[in-house]
């Protein structure tokens, strides 16, 4: 599934330039990629669509913690605020991506919006727990769907292979 994402990711500039779920999957097919991650893919595409709909645009971009228009009223999240994860997100994420998430949001460039959107997805995810360079891969989705891109550093982070790095 993951190898369909990058692909949708390296070839469609963001979210709403992406085509619709059959001629997209049309597309994938053409390319070469299996019935079964298309499918599984294109879910959890729908599922990252739904997710990014319910979160307006000013909503990540000025960190802001209003909820949307159609979304149920919700406590707004303020600095010294502490996310709890469920056992379950525990177990299904992992110390190490768990940990990933809790630097991007510290770092600032993760707000709680788009982290919540990680987390469902996360958890809409095969593997246990999903692996960091799983979770890497749903993340530049996350920001991908709302039109954005990381700045260079996250980016850069994102991106990087450390299993290819040489150690002093």
């Amino acid at each position: 599934m993951f190898e369909v994402l990058v692909f949708v990711y390296e070839n469609y500039w963001r979210g709403d330039a992406c085509p619709e779920s059959h001629q997209l999957s049309r597309k994938l097919s053409a390319v070469g990629f299996e019935a079964d991650e298309i499918e599984q893919a294109l879910t959890w595409l729908e599922g990252l669509n739904f997710a990014a709909q319910s979160v307006r645009p000013a909503d990540v971009e000025d960190h802001r913690q209003e909820p949307a228009h159609d979304a149920p009223a919700a406590l707004p999240c303020s600095s010294d605020s502490l996310r709890v994860y469920s056992v379950a997100e525990q177990d299904h994420l992992g110390a190490q991506c768990l940990g990933f998430v809790s630097f991007l949001e510290s770092s600032g460039v993760l707000p709680a919006p788009m982290r919540e959107i990680v987390i469902d997805r996360a958890m809409a995810s095969p593997g246990d727990p999903v692996s960091l360079e799983d979770l890497k891969i749903i993340i530049l989705m996350v920001y991908w769907s709302f039109g954005q891109e990381p700045d260079a550093l996250v980016l850069d982070e994102l991106c990087d292979d450390r299993r290819q790095r040489v150690a002093h």
